[in-house]
């Protein structure tokens, strides 16, 4: 491929060489540089790709693309734009032949329900005979092949990537995460989405490595809506009207308002032996009875919004009630069926905020009691541990803390870092490290009636401990206490 074919779309100074010149790699990290290679130089929040110049040089690339000034003594090609991360995708999407144009692309963007509405979707579109692929902070799927996630938005290369992928499996669709971090850092630039999805938006992501303020945080999740054909959007945020602001899609909106395109009437809990649901009437631009396994306002919230996504790929009504009664997402409200005695259930709850959503829908099935178990990561925020503790304490009538990833920290100085917490509500509580252990109690002292949820691992499979990740699957430790193990 040459040079200036992968730079297309892009405005750019030529400060060294001939654009129209071959090139047989395009790359982003110095050490997988190769000879003949153009070489991305990205400034990111740890490192510098412009310093690694002289490294990717010596290996013989023939082009780099800065967004710096640069001194340059070799015969090689300097490419000078406004902005690398941007460049990258742009880039990409001419390397890989631009597979987005060969895909229906849908991306979903908000603070809460991002993955479960993209299993949601991926499960009627495939009901459907549309093959449907999906990139998610749980997993990449591409057809059979599931590839464990890094980030929820991958680098704007490899989305491209698994474009192509998707494209060469017969995939006729994509619906991906769209963060707010891949929003800022052009993960998701080179394109334009066939549909955009807007779930809701609370302040979250804010710090030193993330957003500066809650404005940045939103103005990020609106430049999906400068990105896309059609913006699906739920009417009921508050942030609703922000996060549509200059806009150049047309809109459709999802939620309870009567204002709502499509709306749900008449919402009313399941509540079986061992099993949570929700049920409603949809109105609006679609007519008919919604039953889901998945308990919570937040359950209607995201099959809305799948419901109005597959509107437009003709889905009929059948297939869409089906998918929905049979989805079911990994780590998020996942209902562990053991005992008609009690439910329980595994989420990837693992901050104040979601703690609180969850424990708040729960508590509205008016269980026996509310038993939640929890521990928090070391090495981050001690806020969060006091925060999550409060939580608990205030809304479970039973906190089991325990031990989750404590990475360099003692697992008991993060549990009293907790109790802090915890002892400035008025539930009771227990503390067993050993997470099994923990579980067990929970098990062997449920009530009829009890509600058990294990929060904050969720999806993950493992148990980060002194920079070494231990397997440990929560699904897994529930059999081996059930068989005795």
């Amino acid at each position: 491929m040459y040079l200036d074919q992968m730079l297309d779309k892009l405005e750019y100074t030529c400060l060294k060489g001939n654009v129209h010149t071959p090139v047989t790699e395009l790359i982003y990290d110095s050490r997988k540089a190769t000879k003949d290679c153009v070489f991305v130089c990205i400034t990111g929040a740890i490192s510098d790709g412009h310093i690694y110049i002289p490294d990717v040089i010596e290996k013989g690339a023939s082009a780099i693309i800065v967004e710096k000034d640069v001194t340059v003594e070799s015969d090689v090609i300097v490419i000078k734009v406004n902005n690398t991360r941007q460049a990258l995708a742009y880039m990409s999407a001419a390397y890989f032949d631009y597979p987005a144009e060969k895909l229906k692309t849908i991306g979903i963007t908000g603070t809460k329900g991002k993955t479960t509405a993209t299993y949601m979707i991926k499960s009627i579109l495939e009901q459907n005979g549309i093959k449907t692929g999906l990139i998610g902070t749980i997993e990449t799927i591409v057809g059979e092949k599931s590839t464990p996630a890094n980030n929820t938005t991958p680098e704007s290369y490899t989305v491209q990537e698994t474009f192509a992928e998707m494209v060469e499996a017969g995939c006729q669709c994509v619906v991906m995460e769209v963060s707010s971090q891949g929003l800022m850092l052009n993960r998701v630039d080179g394109f334009t989405f066939d549909y955009g999805i807007f779930t809701n938006l609370e302040p979250d992501h804010i710090g030193e490595h993330e957003h500066k303020d809650f404005d940045d945080y939103l103005s990020c999740k609106s430049k999906l809506f400068r990105q896309c054909k059609i913006g699906i959007i739920n009417i009921d945020d508050s942030h609703a009207n922000e996060i549509l602001k200059g806009h150049t899609c047309e809109v459709e909106t999802f939620g309870f308002s009567e204002q709502a395109d499509l709306r749900a009437v008449d919402v009313r809990l399941e509540k079986k032996p061992g099993f949570l649901g929700i049920a409603y009437r949809l109105q609006g631009m679609l007519e008919f009875d919604i039953e889901i396994d998945i308990p919570g306002r937040f359950s209607v919230y995201n099959s809305l919004c799948a419901i109005a996504l597959c509107r437009h790929f003709g889905v009929e009504e059948d297939a869409i009630k089906k998918s929905l009664s049979q989805v079911r997402v990994r780590g998020r409200v996942e209902l562990v069926p053991i005992s008609d005695k009690f439910t329980l259930m595994i989420d990837y709850a693992h901050n104040a905020m979601s703690l609180e959503s969850l424990l708040t829908t729960l508590k509205e099935y008016q269980p026996k009691r509310l038993v939640c178990l929890f521990g928090c990561g070391g090495n981050r925020a001690k806020r969060r541990r006091y925060e999550m503790g409060e939580v608990a304490s205030k809304l479970a009538d039973l906190t089991v803390v325990t031990s989750d990833n404590p990475r360099f920290e003692e697992p008991q100085d993060i549990i009293n870092d907790i109790l802090i917490g915890v002892k400035r509500g008025p539930g009771k509580y227990v503390t067993i490290i050993d997470r099994k252990q923990a579980i067990k109690y929970c098990i062997e002292n449920a009530e009829e009636g009890d509600v058990i949820v294990l929060a904050g691992k969720g999806h993950e499979d493992y148990q980060e401990i002194r920079g070494v990740k231990y397997h440990m699957d929560e699904r897994e430790l529930i059999q081996e206490i059930i068989e005795g193990r």
